[in-house]
């Protein structure tokens, strides 16, 4: 079992937290609304890492031109697709697009879809996934 250690801790890097930062906010970009919980998470997680607004606002500026940026370390890796399915979870409502993404990142860290389903059933509270079958993304 990996140790549980800080978001701050593992994001020790501005370089880090700010690709990090960029992977939340295109999945909460991706069903092309951002809900009142997902703004204040968003708003949340850049304080807990201590960004700038000035430093923050070329990610949204350039949302059409991003994609996610996949950290190198293992434990970053799990504790990012933790936050991002947290991200997923905020409005209440698992979007199809939303999912798609976190399952592209879980695939891009080679996590099965099964990890993924376990890790948004727990932190879901143990409601079970309104999508499961949701489209897969290439």
């Amino acid at each position: 079992m990996q140790e549980h250690r800080a978001l701050e801790e593992v994001l020790n890097t501005q370089q880090k937290k700010l690709a990090f930062f960029q992977n939340l906010v295109l999945l909460a970009a991706a069903d092309g609304r951002l809900s009142d919980d997902e703004g204040q998470f968003l708003i949340q997680i850049g304080d807990k890492l201590g960004l700038k607004p000035e430093e923050v606002m070329p990610i949204a500026d350039n949302l059409g031109v991003l994609s996610f940026i996949v950290p190198a370390e293992g434990i970053q890796r799990t504790l990012e697709l933790q936050t991002l399915v947290q991200m997923m979870l905020q409005d209440g409502d698992i979007d199809p697009r939303e999912y798609g993404l976190c399952m592209e990142y879980a695939n891009r860290i080679g996590y099965s879809k099964a990890i993924l389903d376990d890790m948004v059933t727990q932190l879901s509270g143990g409601k079970p996934d309104p999508h499961p079958n949701p489209p897969t993304v290439s």
